[in-house]
Order: structure tokens, then C-alpha cells, then sequence
């Protein structure tokens, strides 16, 4: 790069929140360069950064190692890329990607003097046991139920007990996130994305059965927040610094499978048609049957959570201006 702007690294940027995330960046920051971080090589991500606004695209194997980049011209690093295949068993894919790597980052941030927000999930819950609530203590007694969960909380263990860390820094833990630019998930993308895709080709929409006694079929719930709320939060921590450390990343809300799949049919003005199979043997016993974000810590922090959209806006957006329009990128 030849200029002397300002920079904003954003790892992960050729997936999901990471692309969404560099659109309001240059939006908002008309005067800074973005330094894109991935693999690039999977041509389906290629639509999520390929018309976009990018000073320098790097490798993510070599990021850290770079020599003819300035940090002091770097004001903050969003780590967002990790492995988020939540099926996959191979302990050693997350312990390189997701646990070592953020390691990495993190140190680097940390000798460079640069803010460092990072991607956690909602997935180190496990099964909820010690609830929701994003503090510190419960952190070491949760037991997620994949391997990818566990991952990310083994990294927000590590980050609590370092004593050198960077300026700032938030992991966030990020519930259903749900949106435009994640096309290329495939079985990982949410289910308003394959809502959509059935309900287009067969007009109806399959859900998952209940296998646990007093809940019925379609009444497991989740947390689903629209992608454009997620990066308004990420936003928010590099632009107010409130105190650093873990932060819930949602809407405070649990909803239904069969209220998001009514949502979907009503924004495709399709009548409803719904079936219920069984859970895939593979994810059953590892399957989370309620998440809701307590997002107390964040409010008190000065987010305000009024803006965010409800379930039924979001999905409504996503589907008329995005799916509809053959999969509009953001």
C-alpha cells in the first residue's frame, strides 16, 4: 500500500459477518484502508469480497508474519475467520484455526499496541447448564458440546488469564446470526437460508422433530439476530471502548424454529406447509434445545438494544431484499 490512511484489519473477511462487517466499515469510514484476511481460494466466497473497497488482501497463514505493513497505522483488528463447522470432530482443524491462531493474533495485537476484537460463540454454552449470562467466572464451567464450542472457549479461557494483552479487546459471543453474504455456508448457514431454498422448490419447509420430553416439535429456540445488528455491535465496541472482556453478542430473545420459518413463509407470501423429521443421529446428542442471550452486560455498557430488529423485520428484509433479489450480496 502507498497511501498513509488509516487501516482496519478484518480477518474472515471473504465469509459471512466478516464481508458484512468490511460494507460498513468503508460506509463509515470513508477515509480508511481495509487489509482483507482469509483463504481466498474457495470461489464461493469470492462474491463477498470481489467488488469491494480493499487496500490489501493477505493470506491468513502469513498475516502475523508480515513485515512491509505498519501497524501504527492500524486502529483496530476484527478476527473473525475461524472454523465454524460445528459437525466437524478433527480436534486438530480447530485447535490450529480457531485456538492457536487467535493465540497469534492476539499476541500480535499485543506488541503492536492495536485493539483486538475477536469472534467467540454462543456455542461454549453447551447445553445451558450455567446459563447465558457472558461473565467471566462461569467461563472455566462451561461444557460446550462440539468441538468447535470448545474451541472457543478454550480461547476465552486463555484470554482471561493473560496478564499482556491488547489496548482493548472484546471476544464476542455471537448467537443465531443470520443474513445476507452467507450463501456459501452450505449445511452451516441458517435456517432462514434453507427455509427459503425448500420453500421455494417444494413449498414446504422440513423441521427438526423434538426428542426431549415437554417440548413439542418446531418449540426449540434459539437466539437469531440479523447480521446487520451484529455488525452495529461490532461497531460499537471499536467506537465507545467499553471495559474489555467477554460480550454477548444477540438479541436478548429467544423465538422459536416455527416462529422463524412462519416469518419466512409470510415474506415469501407463501401459504404454510410444514413437516417435521427426525434430528440427523450425528448432531442429536450434541443438539441445543433453548440459547438466549442476557444481554444486560452490553446495555449497561451504553449499547442500545431498541434498534434492534425483531425476528419477524429481519427475516423480512433478508428474504424480500436479498434471497428474492437471487441472493444479493451485501
Amino acid at each position: 500500500m502507498t497511501t498513509s490512511k488509516p487501516i482496519f484489519v478484518v480477518t474472515g473477511a471473504a465469509g459471512f459477518i466478516g464481508s458484512c462487517l468490511m460494507d460498513a466499515l468503508l460506509e463509515r469510514y470513508p477515509d480508511h484502508d481495509i487489509i482483507a484476511v482469509d483463504d481466498f481460494s474457495p470461489d464461493t466466497k469470492r462474491p463477498n469480497h470481489a467488488n469491494k473497497r480493499i487496500a490489501k488482501y493477505i493470506h491468513r497463514d502469513v498475516f502475523t508474519a508480515q513485515v512491509n505493513m505498519d501497524p501504527g497505522r492500524i486502529k483496530a483488528v476484527f478476527h473473525l475467520g475461524a472454523r465454524t463447522d460445528t459437525t466437524e470432530k478433527n480436534t486438530d482443524i480447530f485447535d490450529r484455526l480457531n485456538l492457536g491462531y487467535t493465540m497469534d493474533v492476539w499476541r500480535w495485537c499485543n506488541t503492536h499496541d492495536i485493539p483486538l476484537i475477536y469472534a467467540s460463540s454462543a456455542a461454549t454454552y453447551g447445553g445451558g447448564e450455567h446459563g447465558y449470562h457472558d461473565r467471566h467466572d462461569i467461563v472455566p464451567l462451561l461444557q460446550p458440546l462440539n468441538p468447535y464450542g470448545r474451541s472457543k472457549n478454550d480461547f476465552d479461557i486463555w484470554a482471561l488469564r493473560q496478564e499482556n494483552t491488547p489496548p482493548q479487546w472484546y471476544g464476542l459471543k455471537f448467537f443465531n446470526v443470520y443474513g445476507p453474504n452467507e450463501y456459501h455456508k452450505g449445511r452451516m448457514a441458517s435456517v432462514i437460508f434453507h427455509a427459503f431454498n425448500q420453500i421455494r422448490s417444494t413449498g414446504k419447509m422440513r423441521l427438526f422433530q423434538s426428542h426431549r420430553s415437554g417440548i413439542e416439535n418446531g418449540l426449540q429456540m434459539r437466539d437469531f439476530i440479523y447480521v446487520k445488528d451484529v455488525v452495529d455491535m461490532c461497531l460499537f465496541f471499536y467506537e465507545k471502548h467499553p471495559e474489555s472482556g467477554l460480550y454477548n453478542i444477540g438479541t436478548g430473545k429467544a423465538r422459536s424454529f416455527l416462529d422463524l420459518v412462519r416469518a419466512v413463509f409470510s415474506a415469501m407470501d407463501r401459504p404454510e406447509n410444514i413437516d417435521f423429521i427426525p434430528i440427523p443421529e450425528d448432531i442429536r446428542d450434541t443438539y441445543q434445545y433453548f440459547t438466549e442471550a442476557d444481554m444486560s452486560k452490553l446495555t449497561e455498557a451504553g449499547y442500545e438494544m431498541a434498534g434492534i430488529r425483531p425476528l419477524e423485520e429481519g427475516v423480512l428484509q433478508y428474504v424480500q431484499d436479498y434471497l428474492l433479489q437471487d441472493f444479493k450480496i451485501l
